[in-house]
């Protein structure tokens, strides 16, 4: 019930390890002490520890309402008001949610907006609202991030067109400040339920906040589950000592491998349902570490498609990469490959078999190949993919990169270079003041 880490085919040896453990006692301290840099962003660390019960019981009754009346819901946001969300639906719902009978998955559609400026996608999603009923969670701390206001501007409009104004405000919901911020003003002033972004917690480690929990409570995956498992994550990857703690090995190990030259990490998954969560780990990790001229670049690859693509780069290219492979230690769903008289395609010999025998295998013998190749290799082990064991990964994840940023020497929770294209932006459109 655990997630495992196996760095014994990463080519790190042992001493190399043993030097690093004063630089990460520091850093643990500096972290648990609330003494490095960013410290006030670390909320995330304690978060199932004191996060607010009223109002996640709030959420829970939220959910179940929305969840009996609404046909579509609708996630507006970008980055971490939005990733996090995404990568926790995409793994733990059925790969065709939206697709299935109403009834069958006992929620409504869930989309996504605000997380792009392409015109094609906000009108093709606006052309499939037709005739249903919607439900909307605009997520925001200040509520003026271009992308997902825009968008927002879009669906408040088309709600209260449909509706009228006075019954749009009962289905539209924002999570943001507390106390301050245009969409905290908006939401007051047009009378929306709203739900806290924490002060203390930045966007790319919100998910397990209001923020996550909501959308995902309305897609019927059970986050009580969820908290558990980061709440176990909490208690176990509190542990100062390297040895008995994954997560701070994880951070270690990366470090180690990045100053041997190893410039770029890729997330390697074997299930399409983890796309999402590479997604969300390169904003995690990008722009933790991204800054002072500094930072692994994090990149992601989905196999076994990618092997066909990016396979031969990753086994025969420069030699300055690693990977870290996510691999799922027994499928909740299988399916037997059955004999064929003809056997045209050559495959009678995996009768009897399964597909998630198939894949184990390829997993297999793909990190033999890339180790022959003399590619590092991480291994992070589920033993299902179900929201306890998701809780445990996303927390194992937001840990060792706030370690790992402190061993490299940054601040890993702010983001000062996000701001430049958005400066260049606005004074292009012609926005007052730029």
């Amino acid at each position: 019930m655990t997630v495992g880490f196996d760095y014994s085919k990463s080519f790190i040896k042992k001493h190399e390890v043993e030097f690093m453990k004063p630089f990460l006692k520091e850093a643990h301290n500096l972290l648990h002490d609330g003494e490095g840099p960013g410290n006030e962003f670390i909320g995330w660390l304690d978060w199932t520890e004191k996060y607010d019960r009223q109002e996640y019981e709030k959420i829970k009754t939220v959910a179940s309402s929305i969840r009996q009346k609404a046909d579509v819901f609708i996630v507006v946001g970008i980055g971490g008001s939005y990733l996090g969300a995404r990568a926790a639906f995409e793994a733990l719902t059925h790969t065709f949610h939206n697709l299935l009978p109403k009834e069958t998955r006992n929620a409504p559609q869930i989309y996504f907006a605000g997380n792009n400026m392409s015109p094609k996608y906000m009108t093709d999603l606006m052309e499939t609202l037709d005739d249903k009923e919607i439900y909307v969670n605009v997520i925001s701390k200040s509520g003026t991030t271009t992308e997902p206001a825009i968008a927002f501007r879009i669906l408040k409009s088309h709600l209260e067109e449909k509706y009228g104004k006075e019954e749009a405000k009962n289905r539209i919901f924002a999570t943001t400040d507390k106390s301050k911020g245009a969409l905290k003003t908006l939401a007051t002033n047009e009378g929306y339920e709203t739900f806290v972004i924490p002060d203390d917690i930045g966007g790319r480690y919100s998910v397990l906040t209001p923020v996550g929990l909501l959308p995902l409570a309305v897609a019927g995956i059970d986050i009580d589950q969820l908290m558990e498992g980061a709440h176990e994550a909490a208690i176990q990857y509190g542990n100062p000592n390297i040895d008995e703690n994954r997560c701070y090995q994880y951070a270690v190990a990366r470090q180690i491998l990045h100053r041997r030259g190893k410039e770029i990490e890729i997330l390697v998954n074997y299930e399409p349902g983890l796309q999402y969560l590479g997604e969300w780990w390169k904003q995690l990790y990008g722009e933790s570490e991204g800054k002072d001229g500094k930072g692994l670049f994090p990149a992601s690859v989905n196999f076994t498609a990618d092997l066909h693509s990016m396979g031969q780069l990753i086994q025969d290219g420069k030699r300055n990469i690693f990977e870290t492979s996510i691999v799922l230690e027994s499928a909740q769903k299988d399916l037997e490959i059955t004999e064929d008289e003809e056997n045209l395609d050559g495959l009678n010999y995996l009768k009897g078999k399964t597909i998630g025998h198939v894949n184990r295998k390829a997993f297999e013998g793909t990190l033999l190949a890339h180790l022959e190749g003399n590619v590092p290799n991480l291994i992070i082990s589920l033993p299902r993919l179900d929201e306890f064991h998701f809780g445990k990964l996303i927390y194992f994840f937001e840990k060792a990169c706030a370690i790992s940023g402190y061993l490299q020497g940054v601040n890993p929770f702010d983001q000062p270079g996000v701001e430049a294209y958005k400066s260049n932006m606005f004074k292009l459109l012609g926005k007052e003041g730029y």
